[in-house]
């Protein structure tokens, strides 16, 4: 009794100074180590008995003594329980402390081993604490082992200049997460998801664990025993659960049972982060999980962080923000790696030319179509612009219809936004057009002035290699160019555009019925696509009127007539090509009825005829050469008087 009676008297002086301690802002591992786990007296003595002989090397002396072997240096469950109590009754009932649902045995915070191979009863199992326990609680804090190759403890207070969250966002944080909720992110690269997680941890007073889920998963503890580990440690550092590539776990949209039950039932924060939605199955814990959504700021909010990242930078005269903002549906995260790419090519640049490192609009450009999704690729062309103004001849009626287009992606932030018609639009918000005519009257040169005009990147797709005879494939070879030019900040140029747009028939079979499906399937997904689509054909009558009703432009490409074909062979020709004086441009647009694109091959092979003989410049001989050989290609009679 008296022994007992010691027992409780030291406890009771402890925790009054533990108490008295915290109520003046000391922290003691120890104390949030119980509360924590929630640990009662004769947890936390058990707890306190294996850890002795980690702090004195002497209590390995005491407790062979006390176990009448000189082998066992170590506490076993039962010198354990004598400890705990006299009682044989109690020392029955106390034996729960190591069952495998035990708080010290479930949250990994003692194991019980044996030392010898064929398996010993509980009782004569020694018990020791986890070595990552023992290190908290001497004061070394961090993740265990384990763990060190997934997980990282990040420590506040932490900085929140670097979060571009509105502040009704932070707010609606705020009030959230006084519920405790499990948190759902989804969303690409650069969201703000990392973010979502300060601000919680900041607002709950926490610390953060940032880990990878696909790492823990192929790690030699597995998913199951390493999240186990992950969710101790989040208690001993009192630490809100940040669980990066989410998706990797997730079977048909869900992820395990058993492992959503391990974070539903975790008392304190927890965040998942992935790309897509998904949803919880079997779920037995009443737990609020709050599913947050996050995708590209919008436009004033993206010029926001465009001026915010470029503050300290010096812009040259040129720099328009307003622009690279409006045409480049970035991140925020994506934003600051633009500006970082930019400033290096402004450096290298500078650095050769020894001048300060001033960035131009030609660096933010470039730096955001890098930075953009570039696997729009696998899926289709891309093409480099190469062409301006300057170098297409076309009908002043169908070049001003090409500016308003031009227009119409540059205003979209000062109409859809500042004037409201946001709201009053729910789909239709990017930019549609029709390009029309002959082969070779200008409409892929036309596609990449407006390319080149917005400083965008162009990729081309050929719709009658995406159309199949097979139900249901087309629209999932257009699925993969959608989803993938979502995030690619580019324009998409659809070629041979009537293989798949030419008239809606009247239903008389299945094909005809699967070929409807198919064009409302396009209308639709361009419908809902904020960027640009241009669409090419050579067939305009072919178009189905309801389909052209819903574009925003529909430019036709006339042939050109003399005088247009004049201009043509004009501008065709470099400025650094040598020119004979016998070229009569007049005469060629007169004596050739050819498109540009055919104007173009002739200019090519002139200057290569030219090359191959020695000659110093370009002349009428080699032009009309080239000219025959041309008109063999494309199979028109050749009538000997032209040449």
């Amino acid at each position: 009794d008296d022994w007992e009676q010691l027992i409780s008297q030291a406890q009771i002086e402890w925790e009054q100074r533990t108490t008295l301690g915290v109520q003046q802002g000391k922290q003691y591992a120890l104390h949030n180590l119980i509360t924590a786990f929630q640990l009662d007296a004769k947890a936390t003595n058990a707890l306190l008995i294996t850890l002795a002989p980690e702090i004195d090397l002497r209590y390995e002396q005491l407790f062979s003594f006390l176990q009448d072997d000189v082998t066992r240096k170590r506490p076993t469950v039962n010198l354990i329980l004598n400890l705990l109590t006299d009682s044989f009754t109690h020392k029955l009932w106390l034996r729960r402390l190591f069952d495998q649902a035990s708080p010290l045995i479930r949250h990994g915070l003692l194991e019980c081993y044996s030392e010898q191979a064929q398996q010993q009863p509980l009782l004569a199992q020694f018990v020791r604490p986890l070595a990552r326990v023992t290190a908290h609680l001497l004061g070394q804090y961090g993740v265990d082992q384990a763990l060190a190759d997934s997980t990282q403890l990040y420590r506040g207070p932490f900085e929140l200049e670097d979060v571009y969250f509105s502040a009704e966002f932070q707010t609606f944080l705020q009030r959230n997460t006084q519920h405790n909720p499990l948190i759902a992110l989804q969303g690409g690269y650069g969201v703000g998801k990392w973010s979502v997680a300060q601000i919680v941890a900041e607002i709950t007073d926490c610390n953060l664990m940032r880990v990878n889920i696909a790492t823990l998963k192929e790690s030699s503890s597995g998913l199951s025993k390493g999240l186990n580990l992950l969710l101790r440690d989040a208690r001993l550092n009192h630490a809100v659960v940040y669980i990066n590539g989410w998706d990797a776990i997730l079977n048909d949209g869900k992820p395990p049972a058993p492992i959503l039950h391990q974070l539903l039932d975790h008392p304190h924060g927890v965040i998942t982060a992935g790309n897509v939605q998904w949803q919880p199955i079997e779920r037995q814990n009443k737990r609020l999980i709050l599913s947050i959504p996050l995708s590209t700021p919008p436009y004033r909010d993206r010029l926001a962080i465009w001026q915010r990242l470029t503050q300290n930078d010096s812009l040259d005269e040129g720099v328009e923000l307003t622009s690279v903002a409006t045409h480049f549906r970035l991140s925020a995260g994506q934003i600051a790696d633009v500006v970082a790419t930019a400033r290096d090519a402004a450096t290298a640049r500078t650095q050769q030319m020894d001048t300060p490192v001033v960035i131009e609009q030609a660096d933010l450009l470039a730096a955001s179509r890098f930075h953009s999704n570039q696997r729009l690729s696998t899926v289709a062309v891309k093409i480099n612009p190469r062409y301006n103004w300057d170098d297409i001849v076309l009908p002043a009626d169908t070049l001003a219809q090409l500016h308003e287009a031009v227009a119409m992606v540059k205003q979209k932030p000062l109409v859809y936004g500042t004037w409201g018609f946001d709201r009053k639009l729910a789909l239709g918000k990017g930019m549609n057009a029709l390009f029309a005519g002959d082969p070779g009257t200008g409409k892929t040169m036309a596609a990449e002035i407006v390319a080149n005009a917005l400083g965008l990147d162009m990729y081309k797709i050929d719709l009658s290699m995406m159309v199949s005879k097979y139900i249901g494939e087309t629209e999932k070879n257009i699925s993969k160019v959608f989803d993938e030019a979502a995030t690619s900040n580019a324009i998409l140029f659809f070629d041979e555009a009537d293989a798949i747009f030419g008239k809606r028939s009247e239903v008389k079979d299945s094909h005809d019925r699967h070929a409807n499906i198919e064009v409302s399937y396009l209308l639709q997904r361009m419908e809902t696509f904020d960027g640009v689509v241009i669409l090419a054909t050579n067939l305009r009558a072919n178009i189905d009127e309801a389909f052209t009703r819903r574009l925003h432009f529909a430019v036709q490409f006339p042939f050109p007539n003399v005088a247009d074909r004049e201009r043509i062979w004009r501008v065709t020709f470099p400025a650094e090509t040598p020119l004979a004086d016998d070229i009569d441009f007049a005469l060629l647009a007169k004596r050739f009825r050819l498109a540009g694109g055919n104007i173009r091959s002739i200019v090519l092979s002139a200057a290569f005829l030219a090359a191959e003989a020695g000659d110093r410049q370009v002349s009428m001989a080699h032009i009309l050469y080239a000219a025959r050989r041309e008109h063999q290609k494309i199979g028109r009679l050749i009538d000997e008087r032209l040449f």
